[in-house]
């Protein structure tokens, strides 16, 4: 899926002849750059062990649009992690570790604007060791920043004699590529807000 639609090259710079995969081509560019499937609304499954005592996570895909469901592990706390205290002992004794909790969502909080995730409280208290949170990110209408970058990528391209190979080798079907040359720093500033940050 191309991040412009034909009726749109003459508008974005491109010639009515562009053919479209050139369009298609740097569509999965940028999707590569910005390491996820696509830019447009997905869902994700996203699992992070969390720190002693720690409620909070950040979502490595933006922006996140909604939250569609928690699930919690709590166990054995690990070394250096033990508390002292005697809620803390009654707790791991009737606790069940290792065991998957579905947490209603009422408990959850969503910063949208950071991807920021905060859990609610155990009912025993418990840590939390591991959250599972299953979510939907990305744009619904592809952004005029991200139809700009696509329309530059394409004329970085049609710019480049043989479509950015520096150096070819036909005795040992060998091709060498300038590194990052369709993907200019105007285009990796357009596409920022976009990019995971982290890879999964």
């Amino acid at each position: 899926m191309g991040y412009l639609e034909p009726g749109e090259y003459v508008a974005y710079g491109l010639t009515a002849e562009t053919p479209d995969d050139w369009v298609a081509m740097a569509s999965a560019l940028i999707e590569a750059h910005c390491r996820r499937p696509s830019l447009l609304v997905t869902a994700y499954v996203e699992r992070v062990r969390l720190v002693a005592g720690n409620r909070t996570m950040r979502l490595s895909y933006g922006p996140v649009s909604a939250v569609t469901g928690v699930r919690v592990r709590y166990g054995q706390a690990r070394r250096g992690e033990i508390q002292a205290s005697w809620l803390s002992q009654v707790t791991m004794a009737f606790g069940l570790p290792g065991s998957w909790s579905v947490l209603d969502l009422s408990l959850v909080d969503l910063d949208v604007s950071t991807g920021e995730v905060t859990l609610g409280w155990h009912v025993l208290g418990l840590d939390y060791n591991e959250v599972e949170v299953s979510y939907n990110a990305g744009v619904s209408v592809v952004p005029v920043g991200v139809k700009v970058a696509c329309a530059q990528v394409v004329k970085n391209a049609q710019a480049m004699p043989a479509l950015n190979v520096s150096r070819t080798r036909m005795d040992t079907m060998q091709m060498q590529y300038f590194s990052g040359s369709l993907l200019d720093e105007s285009v990796k500033s357009l596409l920022r807000p976009y990019v995971a940050t982290k890879v999964a």
